[in-house]
This record gives structure tokens, sequence and C-alpha cells, in this order.
């Protein structure tokens, strides 16, 4: 056993410990904040572990510190906030899983039945609390030395870990990208050959451990995981379908999956908006169904950023993604955007760019980043000379926002004074005036103002004969 006296300048666990010794009740820090200990990462959730009635000692912990407690008697557990840290109590506990459900059967045990149910050896580690040995490391399963040397493993069998709650798979994998660790080889053949297990887990939950992975900065490796095992083909097929290239003659196209991956790591370096990422990962989703062959010109995926950004909805509802206008509204406008920059270096020409500041409006700068990122070739002189034109592209976009600022911009004519001016009712002409006018500033034809939109709000009059 080793001692660790890391701990010593965590009050709240000295704390938690002379009160555990008042009730007679052996007492452990177990778990993520062990591990972290360890690691000297910051961690404000602490999960306590004790040899009996754990919402005894929550109760007594509250009564002293003058805070409230939260009971969960069907999971004999209880939490409580103390100066900004989350605890969260349970009584030492065994489990048993049946075949069609994550959620066990438990029933009281000794601190290594605990540990060993848990999910993996860097978090099947404990700390005594109790005056007696405090601060003493028990770690039955060596998870300080897999902490060491960088692994993830399994404190039992991985394929019964895994086949009793397949959010584990997910967890390791999610573990992996945030900590830069391995995954040893059995934990790895373990995940794969449980995956189809997966499917008795709510999809929220695996969506929760997908985010928390692309929050981290090698989300990447984590999707390389998901492909390794076998088991992206199971959490996001319509990512899986873009693997593989394909030659027909001397025509050939790059393997879209690593593209994206490339793509997704670029991006990383610059932002850590999630729902940005997201938009790195998926702006080639529609390729696989837009794909043609042409003997001439060779492979094609015209179309992909559009039908990419419908395919959006049905992909966010499954995913159990947010389906507001903030989150999925912006990850559909990146995605059907994503080209339109890149094109604009062909020919730019003040209607496309006030087109484009209307369409992207708050959102310019990350789809300029979104663009960046999208550039990846293995000739470095070809990646400087579209990063150039990007450049350019970029500086003349911002001239011409700073000069007609159409960013967000409204008409300043409204249907209301439309239907004033001709003693029209609300209806389908009313919207074709005033899609006019928008058309007419957006072509530069006419400046957002009102005395000028107004004018040419009588011309289109006359033309209706209004």
């Amino acid at each position: 056993m080793v001692q660790l006296d890391g701990i010593g300048h965590h009050p709240i666990l000295r704390k938690i410990g002379k009160i555990a010794d008042s009730l007679q009740l052996e007492t452990y820090v177990v778990g993520g904040f062990v591990r972290d200990i360890l690691l000297g990462r910051a961690s404000k959730d602490i999960d306590i572990v004790c040899i009996g009635d754990g919402m005894v000692l929550a109760e007594a912990v509250a009564k002293y510190k003058a805070v409230s407690v939260s009971l969960f008697k069907s999971f004999g557990t209880a939490m409580l906030q103390w100066n900004g840290w989350v605890v969260e109590f349970v009584g030492a506990r065994k489990e048993s899983y049946l075949l069609g459900s994550r959620h066990p059967s438990v029933s009281a045990g000794t601190l290594p039945d605990d540990q060993m149910r848990r999910d993996f050896t860097i978090n099947a580690m404990a700390i005594s609390l109790n005056k007696e040995g405090y601060g003493r490391l028990l770690d039955p399963f060596n998870g300080h030395r897999d902490l060491i040397d960088g692994l993830i493993r399994t404190p039992c069998d991985p394929k019964q870990t895994f086949s009793d709650d397949p959010l584990r798979i997910m967890r390791a994998i999610r573990l992996a990208a945030q900590l830069h660790f391995s995954i040893t080889p059995e934990t790895l053949v373990a995940m794969t050959a449980v995956r189809d297990r997966l499917g008795i887990v709510a999809q929220e939950r695996i969506s929760e451990e997908l985010h928390k992975m692309m929050a981290t900065d090698r989300p990447t490796y984590g999707f390389k995981l998901l492909f390794d095992t076998n088991l992206l083909s199971i959490v996001l097929p319509e990512l899986q379908s873009l693997s593989g290239k394909e030659q027909i003659g001397c025509h050939s196209h790059k393997d879209n999956l690593l593209h994206t991956l490339e793509v997704l790591d670029n991006l990383v370096k610059y932002s850590s908006k999630l729902w940005l990422r997201w938009a790195a990962v998926l702006h080639d989703i529609a390729k696989p169904l837009t794909k043609k062959f042409d003997p001439v010109h060779g492979f094609s995926f015209h179309g992909h950023e559009e039908l990419g950004a419908r395919m959006l909805p049905k992909l966010f509802k499954k995913m159990r993604f947010p389906i507001s206008k903030e989150v999925l509204g912006y990850v559909q406008k990146l995605v059907r955007l994503h080209l339109r920059p890149i094109a604009l270096v062909k020919e730019v020409t003040d209607t496309a760019i006030r087109r484009l500041l209307y369409e992207v409006g708050d959102d310019l700068e990350d789809l300029f980043l979104l663009c960046r990122a999208d550039i990846t070739s293995k000739n470095e002189i070809k990646v400087q000379h579209y990063l150039a034109n990007l450049d350019k592209v970029q500086k003349r976009v911002l001239e011409v926002e700073a000069r007609d600022k159409v960013r967000n911009f409204q008409p300043v004519i409204t249907g209301a004074v439309i239907m004033e001016t001709f003693a029209l009712k609300p209806s389908a002409q009313v919207g074709l005036i005033k899609e006019a006018i928008k058309e007419a500033i957006l072509e530069g034809t006419i400046k957002n103002e009102y005395e000028e939109a107004f004018n040419y709000m009588l011309l289109i009059g006359k033309r209706y004969k209004l």
C-alpha cells in the first residue's frame, strides 16, 4: 500500500474523515478524483465510499457545514455541494447485471467489492480518509502503474465489464482522448466483441460521451479508436460511410473520412467551440450520396454541401442533439456554405460577397475558420497557395462588409409599408415585392436606405399594376 500525502491540502477530505471517524464508518475517496490527484489534474467532483450507509455520512457532513443534501434512496446515494465541490456519498456495494439491461442489481459489499465493479483500473483506486491510515492508497488492480504507463484497461475480464455496462466502451474512448492514453490490446478486442451491446444504451448517454470526446484536444484520436473497433458504424454510420478511397483508371478520390479527421485536427488548433467542431465532422457527410464518376473528369461530389445540410435535422434527431436554430441551424449554415468562400476565389464580386454576408450573418468568422481547416493536402506548397487565396477573399469580404453593412441586414421596407402603400392584404404578392427589394439591395442596384428603397418599391408596384 502507498501513502498518498498529496490529499493533505484538501480540508474537505480531512473534515469528511473526522466525521466518518465519529460515526465509526470506514470511509474512502474513490474513482476519478483519486485518478486526477495522481495526474495533477483539477477536479471538483468527489466520490466518497463508506462501509455502511453513505446517506448517514452525507447527512452528518451536511449538518456540520449547514448545507442541504440530496438523498436518492432508491439508488442508496446522496449528494451535496460545498464551496464549489460536488460530493457524492454511497455505501460500498457489489453489483450483478441482467443481460438486457445496463442497470445492475445492487447489494451491500466491501471496499474490494466496490473497487471490482469500477470501469477501469485508473478509476478503481481508493484513498483512506479515516485518521488511522489517512491518505493511504489502496490499489488492488495496479491503477497507479497504469496511470504512469498511460494505459486504459478494466479491473476484471474486459468482455464481461463491457457487456455488463456497454457505455463503458464509450467512456474508454473518451478517457483515452482526454488523457492521451492508450487502450490495451485485450481491452480493444473486448470492446469490438461486444459492440452490439451499445444498443441497450440510451442515445443521450452515447452522445454525451461523444461531446466530451469532442471537447478534448485530441477528438480525432477518439474517432480513430471508434473506427478501429468497428464502433463508428454503430455510433455514427454516416461518418463511417466516408471511409475508403476509390480508383477507376487514372482517376481516384481521397479517403473522405481521413480528410474529415484532418479538417477536425486543423480546426481544434483554433477553436474549442463544440458545434463548430461538429460542423467540421459533418461538413462532407453527403459525399457518398452525391458521388458521381465521369470518364473524362473523374469523381465529383456536386451538391454535397446542400444535401449535407438537409440531412442534418434527421441526423440530429437520431443523435438526440439540440434541434434549435442556435445549434442545428448554425451547423446547417456552416455545412451549406463551407464551399462558398473558396468558390469566390475565381470571381470575387461584390454581389456574391453581399449574398454570402447576408446568409452567414454573425457566423462569418466561424465559416472562415472551417474553410481554412478544410484545406488539406500532403503538398504544403498547394496548401499555402489555397490559404493565400482565402486570405484575399476574406480581406475583400471584410471590406464589403465595412462599406455595405449587409451582414444580418433587414430591408428598410417592411411588409407593413408595402401593404399600406398599395392597399394590400397579407398575400404572396407582398412577399414577392419584399423579396425583389432584398435582391436589389444584395445586387447593389439600390442601397438599403428608406427613400431609395421606397422609390424602387414604387417601380415594382407599377410592374404589378398596383
